[in-house]
């Protein structure tokens, strides 16, 4: 069966600002109704987060079901992905190209697959790595290159709900808005 989530990503992040957004991006949740303040046991991975509010269907575009689990704040350098499975394609920044990361049949295509792993790692440990598309033969930061399913994103800020219905993209907008306008990418996955 597994716990399904959803993490609005703030792209424009920075470390230094990331503690502060989180706690903006918080208040707003909860003045909304959204979430609540206190901390329960109610997200997987972290001691405590923050439990669905009276008013969390203001934030989904379909009333399905009620969320069962609630949001965690993330902050630090993270590689965002969406747990199970993986991206099939990364997109080049500069001329668009899918570079094909995974066979039809699931299998790994190394020599494409090989630097994107390693310039995760480099990103992961030091905020700063490039790709070199084989199309277009330019180099482009790896935070700017598209992903097959928004499978994965790069930032220092993420708010992680868990086991909840999907997010309309209205309360999407509104959230990067209340972010100062960042650019925001929704993560989604399973674990």
């Amino acid at each position: 069966m597994g716990s399904h989530f959803q993490t609005i990503v703030d792209l424009d992040a920075t470390s230094a600002d990331a503690p502060t957004l989180a706690a903006r991006g918080l208040d707003w949740l909860v003045e909304e109704g959204i979430v609540r303040a206190e901390g329960t046991d109610c997200v997987l991975g972290a001691p405590l987060g923050h439990p669905p509010g009276l008013l969390w269907a203001k934030a989904v575009g379909q009333e399905d079901w009620e969320p069962s689990d609630g949001l965690k704040i993330e902050t630090g350098r993270t590689v965002f992905h969406g747990g199970q499975g993986d991206a099939m394609y990364a997109v080049c920044p500069h001329c668009a190209a899918h570079v094909d990361l995974f066979t039809e049949e699931g299998d790994t295509i190394a020599d494409a697959w090989e630097p994107f792993g390693k310039a995760m790692e480099t990103w992961h440990d030091t905020g700063r790595a490039a790709i070199t598309c084989r199309r277009c033969s330019r180099a482009g930061d790896l935070t700017t290159w598209a992903w097959d399913d928004d499978y994965y994103a790069f930032g220092y800020l993420g708010f992680e709900f868990w086991d909840w219905p999907e997010f309309s993209p209205g309360f999407l907008s509104r959230f990067a808005h209340v972010l100062g306008g960042h650019r925001t990418v929704l993560v989604g996955g399973k674990l």
